[in-house]
């Protein structure tokens, strides 16, 4: 059994690293359930939300076409038997181009550092590509999917990003203000950010006026 599948075997210190990377979905899934609890904002929900949903669709395609993946039986704890189009492809470049668009349209400039503003973002997404590249290589070289496959699922996933952004932007975000005043919403204190253009610097400089005003009244009190 061993000589059967030895050739459908990557065990070698690269296919290592990639098979660590190819867990990113398995982070970012982690990221995203913890970013929620923490901050409860809807625009972060739905873009969970638009993950699982790509994760739907991918489903639905692989059991349509129903194309077997490459050195099958070496992968015997796969859930899936069928490959197209690769999940984890599909999945990464749904995140990096949703994230990309996040970044260039949702996020707005506030402040003056315009020149760091947009270095980060350029960094930043240069990084979600790169990773978004790797995982789909990593699905090639470990001989769970053909180069055809991951070159669909990242289509596929593309597609669904800008489909899933501009439902988001067009049809979500003018409901987010009325679901947030919900009664359950308040409960479980689910906010509304999308007319904020920069959540990390209103975030940043709100918390650094409460933080001196309490500082000030502190320092009152103790004279």
């Amino acid at each position: 059994m061993g000589r059967k599948y030895a050739p459908c075997v990557r065990g070698d210190f690269s296919g290592q690293l990639l098979a660590y990377l190819s867990l990113c979905p398995i982070f970012i899934i982690v990221g995203f359930v913890t970013l929620i609890i923490f901050k409860r904002e809807l625009h972060t929900i739905s873009f969970l939300g638009g993950l699982a949903f790509n994760e739907g669709v991918n489903w639905l395609i692989k059991n349509i076409i129903r194309e077997p993946r490459p050195c099958e039986e070496a992968h015997s704890t796969v859930t899936t038997k069928y490959g197209m189009p690769s999940s984890h492809s599909q999945f990464m470049w749904f995140f990096s181009v949703y994230s990309f668009l996040f970044l260039y349209l949702r996020m707005h400039q506030t402040n003056n550092a315009r020149f760091l503003d947009l270095l980060w973002r350029h960094v930043l997404s240069i990084c979600l590509v790169t990773v978004a590249f790797l995982v789909s290589y990593s699905r090639v070289y470990l001989l769970y999917h053909t180069w055809s496959q991951v070159l669909y699922g990242g289509v596929a996933g593309s597609i669904m990003a800008i489909a899933w952004f501009a439902f988001t932007q067009e049809i979500l975000t003018p409901l987010f203000p009325r679901i947030a005043a919900w009664p359950a919403s308040e409960f479980f204190l689910i906010r509304d950010t999308s007319l904020i253009p920069n959540i990390l610097w209103f975030e940043y400089t709100v918390t650094r006026a409460e933080a001196r005003n309490r500082q000030r009244k502190l320092g009152t009190k103790l004279q």
